[in-house]
C-alpha cells in the first residue's frame, strides 16, 4: 500500500511533526517542536493525535512513520510521511534538539 509522502526539503515551515520512535530515539536527538507518540502506545494514544490538520510522521529511517501514516489514514487522519525519516532531516541541515546535557544525535 502506498501511502502519502514528503521529502524533508518539501516539508512546509510549519509544519506538524509526529515522532513515532521510542523514548531512548527522541532522548537522543529530534525535531524542534515535533510532538512525541511512540508507534508502541499509538493505538491506546489515538486520541491524542489531532485530526484538523495535516500530520508529517517522521521516525528514524521512514519505515515505522509509513506504517504509522498508513494506519492513521484508515483511521481518517490527514497524515504523511516524512521521507527518510530523522536520518534525511539531520542530512538535510534542519535543526536537531535534545535533552538537556546532550549532544543531539539521530540514533
Amino acid at each position: 500500500m502506498s501511502v502519502p509522502s514528503v521529502p524533508v526539503v518539501d516539508l512546509p515551515a510549519d509544519a506538524s511533526l509526529l515522532d513515532v520512535r521510542e523514548a531512548d530515539e527522541w532522548a537522543a536527538g529530534r525535531a524542534p517542536g515535533a510532538r512525541h507518540l511512540p508507534m508502541s502506545q499509538l493505538t491506546e494514544r489515538i486520541s491524542e493525535v489531532p485530526a484538523d490538520e495535516p500530520l508529517y510522521v517522521v521516525c528514524r529511517s521512514g519505515g515505522r512513520s509509513a506504517r504509522v501514516v498508513a494506519y492513521l489514514a484508515q483511521q481518517g487522519y490527514p497524515a504523511v510521511n516524512v521521507e527518510g525519516g530523522m536520518q534525511a532531516w539531520s542530512a538535510s541541515g534542519r535543526d536537531v534538539v535534545a535533552d538537556p546535557g546532550t549532544t543531539p544525535e539521530i540514533i
